[in-house]
């Protein structure tokens, strides 16, 4: 109980004392790019609560929700299938190393001209770059499953979709879920810069624009948001994992006692 109440005190004194130096910082030096925090905190009040919820926010986090998770159900699907498969892994491998070594910035361009600037480039390009990490873990985890656990599930005679649903999916899910919280932290960059490139809403797009006409603390209230929504985002997918995955750690403890 001391220790956790310990990790607990370090891990808000760390933030409060960033904070504190940042606080007194900017309002003891007066700088034009570095506004006093008061006045970020006030700006980020008259702008994102409530006025820009609608206009903003929710349209940037529905293009990233729709992304990530097509991006999940796409990699997962695939990647459980290249994984029982060391011939389709072999085929596929040149694929996947050349198409995930293509920058996804790179391929705004491609994108605004194909499919335009419209929400359907941006959750692509979303997709794209959280397809790689859910994938490869995806392919390792069950590639990698546990020699023992095969031979059982051969004399038990569990095959087909028992096999997948009981034994191939709950054995690799620690590492999917590895490669899950990888890719929600991408998603929300990729979603930032392709509001950047080409959009007329969106957080990215209100962070740009704050900085084209000089309003400076309104483009910190914005970045300031976004590292709101990123630590959010992965207490949810943190809480989420310790809930679907706690047989999981029981395991690891029993194992580690033993």
């Amino acid at each position: 109980m001391r220790l956790r109440v310990l990790a607990l005190s370090l891990e808000l004194a760390v933030p409060a004392a960033l904070v504190a130096g940042w606080w007194l910082w900017t309002t003891t030096h007066d700088s034009f790019f570095f506004p006093p925090v008061p006045d970020i905190l006030r700006s980020f009040a008259d702008t994102w609560v409530f006025e820009r919820i609608g206009s903003d926010v929710g349209p940037s986090l529905k293009r990233l929700s729709i992304g990530f998770c097509a991006a999940a159900v796409v990699a997962v699907t695939v990647g459980v299938l290249l994984g029982q498969s060391s011939f389709a892994r072999r085929a596929a491998n040149p694929i996947i190393e050349f198409l995930r070594a293509i920058p996804p910035v790179a391929l705004l361009p491609f994108g605004i001209l194909v499919i335009g600037i419209g929400d359907t480039m941006k959750i692509a390009i979303i997709a794209t770059v959280c397809l790689w990490p859910i994938l490869l873990n995806t392919v390792d985890a069950v590639a990698s499953l546990d020699p023992t656990l095969e031979a059982t599930t051969r004399v038990y005679g569990v095959r087909g979709f028992e096999r997948l649903r009981r034994v191939v999916l709950p054995a690799a899910a620690p590492q999917i879920a590895a490669g899950l919280r990888t890719s929600l932290s991408l998603s929300l960059i990729m979603m930032v810069v392709s509001e950047m490139v080409a959009s007329t809403n969106g957080i990215g797009y209100f962070i740009l624009q704050s900085q084209r006409t000089f309003a400076i603390p309104e483009m910190w209230s914005g970045i300031l948001l976004l590292g709101f929504l990123g630590y959010v985002l992965n207490l949810i997918f943190v809480l989420l994992e310790q809930r679907f995955l706690r047989w999981h750690r029981g395991a690891r403890a029993t194992s580690q006692a033993v």
